[in-house]
């Protein structure tokens, strides 16, 4: 008896209108049409809203990254590897790290755990 009222109160969630919320809560492109009068003629501009907003936007934001932290690769989608670190002023990197660029700081992580020893902000432009 037990199983038949939660096989029941869980058909009754799952066809409820509120587990569409999430789905109808996402931000929808919106298609306008604008019409401006101008002397003698008139101009319609047909153009659609994009609105770039969700997590996929969200994980390019720019992070501030600070020393004794792990330098995760996820949170860093835009880094790149510094190997000519000369031209950014930069020492030499001790032996099992290397220098990395996230935005326009550079940021020495080591290879084998990627723990941040050292993080230079704007050293990079």
């Amino acid at each position: 008896m037990k199983k038949f009222i939660l096989a029941a109160l869980a058909a009754s969630i799952a066809a409820s209108p509120l587990a569409a919320v999430p789905a109808l809560a996402a931000p929808q492109d919106r298609h306008e049409t604008v019409i401006r009068h101008q002397p003698g003629r008139t101009v319609v501009v047909d153009r659609t809203v994009v609105r770039h907003q969700g997590p996929a936007f969200r994980n390019q934001e720019y992070r501030n990254w600070r020393k004794g932290q792990r330098f995760d690769y996820r949170y860093a989608r835009n880094y790149q590897e510094i190997r000519n670190y000369r031209n950014y002023r930069l020492n030499a990197p001790p032996r099992g790290y290397h220098w990395v660029r996230s935005g326009n700081d550079a940021v020495l992580v080591a290879l084998t755990g990627g723990l941040i020893g050292a993080v230079i902000a704007g050293a990079v432009h």
